[in-house]
């Protein structure tokens, strides 16, 4: 009984886990720091970034020297020629010992033995060029990019996050303004029935309140669903799963700042991640470029040594494997030094690849004189788009208030009778043209602020 009761309390508690998920709440802050813990994008680029890592600490392996140990048990098909060899010596032996009274040797009979040998081998290379030098500094240059790559990933996911939250907000004003106008176009449609049905309005106005309110319903209904797309949209940026019900926390309300072009491109210009990111991919090549010809024009250094000993005759039980007077080193040592003379012609791969090394950094000044005169042009652009949304958001405060009071006084009338339904809707309309030009402005204003910041690589405002 009680492991029933234990079974459904845990079955309820599982499906009340399975339904009582909340809401997440996210200030623009909160998503932009859970967005570098968990983006998709960010995992990725830290996976590349662990790979160059490795190859920049391991890169000094090209000194490590190539160690090889084996061993082999061989057996020699036909040992005939070594035998015959074997007994011509003794008969000569036995020649001479008859004249000087020595005994004389058995002629050599073949075994099964005589026919496998042993043999071990340790051997030891050891290669150095000038040009592992350079490839060292490359791996590590090569490196240094990649943390820039990195900056760059973070701080355009910052952006997107930042865009995507405002842009957000945007929507929501619309659908919150889109809704109080449909709410105000049912209460007129309510409004316009009571008056028809005590005959104080023609069918007509009835009608007419009416159609006005259901033909705002779809486009209340299309903007509710873009909304939830877009918030799906920002779930899979933010690396949370799609569907979950967000709430954003914040409002479209800019940092205002007064800033020069001249003045940022002097201060912050060289800062930009794209420009160190050319510049670091410059050092690479010219890193690899020194490399190439170090191995062209430069001796290579070879040390290698062998110890190999052999064991003949390994099964016979008269040749212990333990006696060190039965093996025989075959081993080696030599110090080599080498040119490739080929590399070192105009015609050769080597000096062709030299020059393509060469061409890719001539066209890595020309994409650096490039970026920084697009740099320019950007950080105009973006500064003209923050004057001109400054101008259109102080403009637009002040129409907002005349816009209301016009409304206000057009809705009086239209509930005395002395103002068209076509002439309130037009009021109506230009309130909420109104108020939702001022948060575009907004938004245009802290967008073109963010480019700016993601140009330049730093952070304006507060």
């Amino acid at each position: 009984m009680k492991k029933h009761i234990i079974r459904g309390i845990v079955m309820c508690l599982a499906f009340t886990a399975a339904f009582a998920d909340e809401p997440v709440t996210f200030t623009v802050e909160k998503a932009v720091e859970y967005a570098m813990k968990n983006s998709r994008t960010l995992k990725s680029a830290d996976i590349d970034l662990e790979i160059k890592k490795r190859a920049a600490d391991y890169s000094w392996n090209v000194l490590v020297p190539s160690v090889n140990v084996s061993g082999t048990l061989s057996r020699q098909n036909d040992i005939s020629s070594t035998i015959d060899s074997a007994n011509a010596s003794i008969q000569m032996a036995n020649a001479f010992s008859a004249l000087t009274g020595a005994p004389k040797q058995s002629p050599v009979k073949e075994t099964e033995s005589m026919h496998w040998a042993a043999v071990a081998n340790l051997g030891v290379s050891w290669n150095f060029s000038l040009a592992y030098i350079e490839q060292i500094k490359a791996a590590k240059f090569d490196y240094e990019t990649g943390l820039i790559t990195r900056k760059q990933s973070m701080k355009e996911t910052e952006v997107n996050v930042k865009k995507l939250f405002y842009g957000l907000l945007l929507q929501q004003e619309n659908i919150k303004l889109q809704k109080v106008t449909l709410e105000n176009a049912r209460r007129r449609s309510n409004q316009a029935y009571t008056n028809y049905e005590n005959g104080s309005v023609p069918e007509l106005s009835y009608l007419q309140a009416y159609v006005a309110y259901e033909n705002q319903k779809p486009s209340v209904a299309d903007a509710e669903r873009t909304f939830r797309q877009q918030i799906d949209t920002f779930a899979f940026i933010l690396g949370l799963p799609v569907g979950t019900d967000i709430v954003l926390d914040g409002s479209i309300e800019p940092d205002y700042v007064d800033l020069m072009a001249d003045e940022l491109i002097t201060q912050y210009g060289s800062g930009s991640l794209d420009i160190q990111s050319l510049n670091s991919s410059k050092k690479t090549l010219e890193a690899n470029l020194k490399a190439l010809n170090l191995s062209s024009f430069s001796p290579a250094f070879a040390f290698s040594y062998g110890f190999q000993p052999v064991h003949s005759d390994a099964f016979n039980s008269d040749n212990s494997w333990f006696d060190a007077d039965n093996w025989k080193d075959s081993g080696s040592m030599s110090f080599t030094l080498a040119w490739n003379i080929t590399n070192m012609l105009p015609f050769s791969s080597n000096r062709q690849q030299a020059k393509d090394l060469k061409s890719n950094i001539e066209k890595l000044n020309v994409s650096l004189e490039t970026l920084k005169e697009n740099q320019k042009m950007e950080v105009i652009k973006a500064l003209d788009t923050m004057k001109s949304a400054r101008e259109q958001i102080s403009a637009m405060s002040r129409n907002i208030s005349l816009a209301q009071r016009s409304y206000e006084m057009a809705e009086t009338s239209y509930q005395a009778g002395t103002t068209e339904l076509l002439s309130l809707r037009d009021s109506e309309e230009q309130l909420y043209k109104a108020k939702l030009g001022l948060a575009n402005q907004k938004f245009n204003y802290i967008a073109a602020m963010l480019d700016l910041e993601k140009i330049l690589n730093t952070t304006f405002g507060e």
